[in-house]
């Protein structure tokens, strides 16, 4: 049985809120316990006021006996399905093929609150579409084999049963799934081809961020890249470029890259721009008050120019070869047309 924890609350809380009072009383300098958590508590009866069960809202007189038992237990989340547009390129008995927009998560994440994790996932479009998926990756992750970032586009296998995941996760873990990647960097590549092998690590200090800053937890990672084109535009230079990647790492490619100084146009996390300006305007032969009077053209992208463009791997039952590929999305290819 949990030992019962006793509070009294002071005059100085007359007209609190107990739910608000809670908070700071059950929070440490090590964890701050959120409201929707304390008021959980409350609804599962883990509170008693002067022997009493009382609600959140209940006000204060100053004065009572607080008694608080056990820890909140939320119950277990798992995906709903929900009616999100999905774009399937590929689709059989063991596994999907999806082209998945930017701005949509994958599947829901730990740290964020009940409605949060459970809309506008792929996972969630997944369910409603497919119905059926692969168990291994639990309740929120169901056909999950990989991941692409939030802001990234593209190609992305979903497995429908547990044998399929099974078998998938064993051809990436064996790096026999091909993945390209289409990406604008900022600058001038100067090379043609090239190759990055710096191992990956969470950064011990911006933890959204990963780096290539030698760790003990890093991890190797190997991507290989190809400029497609260079350009020289109004608002800078720029190349795009073909990036295979051998390893799947956490952010694998834009921290790859933004670390040879060429950052992927639109991923502020690792360096890039967050508006890009155009020069030709702001040049020192127009006089200063022609340009107070021109206000100079901006870009923003608002998502990461980096693009899942094709898949290659032999299907994990039959071995028949499939080879699969998403064009640049519009928005991608709208951006482009206005830099140059």
């Amino acid at each position: 049985m949990s030992k019962e924890r006793t509070f009294e609350a002071p005059r100085e809380a007359r007209g609190r809120r107990l739910d608000q009072f809670l908070v700071e009383c059950l929070s440490t300098p090590g964890e701050t316990v959120s409201r929707s958590r304390v008021q959980l508590l409350l609804e599962q009866g883990g509170v008693r006021v002067n022997g009493a069960q009382v609600k959140a809202g209940f006000k204060l007189r100053g004065g009572e006996q607080i008694g608080v038992t056990g820890e909140a237990q939320p119950a277990p989340l798992k995906a709903e399905p929900e009616a999100i547009p999905l774009e399937v390129v590929y689709e059989d008995d063991d596994l999907a093929v999806v082209n998945k927009p930017a701005g949509m998560m994958v599947h829901t994440g730990a740290g964020a609150s009940d409605e949060a994790r459970n809309k506008g996932t792929l996972v969630n479009a997944l369910l409603h579409r497919f119905r059926a998926l692969s168990s291994t990756g639990g309740a929120l992750r169901p056909g999950i084999v990989h991941r692409l970032d939030k802001q990234t586009s593209g190609l992305i296998v979903v497995a429908k049963n547990d044998q399929a995941h099974a078998l998938l996760s064993r051809m990436f873990a064996e790096r026999r799934v091909h993945k390209t990647y289409i990406a604008l960097v900022e600058g001038e590549v100067k090379r043609d081809k090239g190759t990055i092998d710096a191992a990956v690590s969470r950064d011990p200090v911006r933890r959204t961020r990963m780096t290539t800053k030698p760790n003990e937890n890093a991890r190797a990672a190997v991507s290989h890249y190809e400029a497609i084109r260079r350009l020289s535009t109004r608002f800078g230079k720029f190349t795009l470029v073909r990036v295979r990647i051998e390893t799947g790492r956490t952010h694998q490619i834009r921290v790859h890259m933004a670390s040879i100084g060429h950052p992927v146009v639109g991923d502020t996390l690792y360096g890039a721009a967050g508006l890009l300006t155009d020069q030709e305007e702001l040049r020192p032969a127009r006089s200063r008050a022609a340009r107070r009077k021109m206000e100079p053209e901006r870009l923003k992208l608002g998502r990461n120019f980096l693009h899942a463009a094709r898949l290659e791997f032999a299907h994990p039952r039959t071995q028949k070869p499939i080879a699969l590929e998403a064009p640049l999305p519009k928005e991608l290819e709208e951006f482009l047309s206005r830099l140059v």
